[in-house]
């Protein structure tokens, strides 16, 4: 399915754009926008990279879900540095916020998937919940990705257009994400999963005490190292000189203290071998969001969630004309809709999960993203 380019005028008022480290490539033009119901259709993935142009990349975004949709705009741009002028953050503005599930109804999912895990049926599986922020007057997407350009709460900041019309209307999907799904450089391959969490303190011998907590803890390390597994496996289908430490790494956002891996290889084909976007349909969805064993925990992730997910959990990012890119995971991540403003954040569930924990883990997840529509 192709639409229409987008008009300058819908992208100045909604920058389209995918930052990492200190630069951000911002699309200045659209030539076409591509959506498919299949985002892991490997045909689709081929089909974007030979399509581009010399000076083009492909903005995408994928779902969650096996045989849910992805989408690419075929952009040409440039690469910023970071620093923008913030657009106006002193409006006046009141919130209708609504949780769900509810703190106590997140609860009784964790309780569910941790029968679930005693069981045997699982080993892991990751819930999520949302907030609904309706603001008065509405917030405008260019104030919210400024704000996250300026604030940096992730590495990886993007806005991206889900099925964008002309005319700049419907859902865009912003965040900025912590975990690199996949970068390839050449035949140089990265990626740097995130799983075992806790939420930071603003007292630093507390914060010091919850990171060396995190780093030592049974039921986190284990949570850990199914995602590895996971990610290790795969690359072996097309990869070789796979590299990565014995022990996980601590990596932290302003709101959480998270367990991280950086695992690095080689194609084995570096001429003909998968590009960025063919990757990354490969990889996901790891155990980071998913669970293992991977069937069992998406179909408890569909029973206890619902439709919850939708592009929350998927991945985002860009590939150009040579297979080259980077996708990150699409957590710390809202999409904008009119007035209404949906944010999603999930936890990993294995034994010796508390469902406590697990709320306050979720709830500062989602604060990072609440901050930026200016919830106190």
């Amino acid at each position: 399915m192709t639409r229409d380019p987008i008009t300058p005028a819908a992208l100045a008022a909604r920058p389209m754009l995918f930052a990492s480290g200190e630069q951000a490539y911002v699309a200045g033009a659209v030539r076409r926008t591509s959506e498919v119901p299949d985002g892991a259709d490997p045909a689709w993935a081929d089909e974007v990279v030979a399509e581009l142009e010399p000076g083009e990349r492909a903005l995408c975004a994928l779902s969650f879900a096996a045989g849910a949709p992805g989408l690419a705009h075929f952009v040409t741009g440039a690469e910023h540095a970071l620093r923008r002028p913030v657009a106006d953050m002193d409006v006046e503005r009141t919130y209708e916020v609504t949780e769900f599930p509810t703190p106590d109804e997140y609860a009784a999912m964790v309780s569910s998937a941790l029968e679930k895990i005693a069981s045997g049926d699982l080993h892991k599986v990751v819930l999520g919940r949302c907030l609904d922020v309706v603001s008065t007057p509405p917030l405008v997407p260019a104030e919210i990705i400024d704000r996250l350009l300026t604030t940096r709460p992730g590495r990886y900041v993007f806005s991206v257009p889900l099925g964008c019309s002309t005319d700049g209307e419907g859902p865009i999907l912003v965040g900025a994400s912590p975990e690199l799904l996949v970068r390839r450089e050449g035949a140089v391959i990265s990626c740097t999963p995130l799983a075992g969490s806790v939420p930071r303190s603003s007292d630093p011998a507390e914060d010091a005490r919850r990171a060396g907590e995190l780093q030592h803890s049974a039921k986190d390390l284990a949570e850990h190292a199914f995602v590895v597994e996971a990610i290790v496996h795969a690359l072996k289908d097309v990869c070789v000189e796979i590299e990565y430490p014995a022990t996980p790494e601590l990596l932290s956002t302003d709101t959480v203290w998270h367990l991280a891996t950086p695992i690095h290889a080689r194609l084995a084909d570096p001429v003909d071998g998968p590009s960025a976007l063919r990757l990354a349909q490969l990889l996901h969805p790891t155990p980071a969001v998913g669970g293992v064993p991977t069937a069992a925990a998406n179909a408890v992730i569909a029973d206890l969630e619902g439709d919850l997910r939708d592009w929350f959990a998927g991945c985002v990012g860009w590939v150009d004309r040579h297979g080259d890119g980077e996708f990150a995971i699409t957590i710390r991540a809202a999409v904008m809709d009119g007035p209404r403003l949906r944010l999603f954040a999930g936890a990993g569930i294995v034994a010796g999960s508390d469902p406590a924990s697990e709320v306050r883990e979720t709830g500062a997840k989602l604060a990072t993203m609440a901050r930026v529509t200016g919830l106190p």
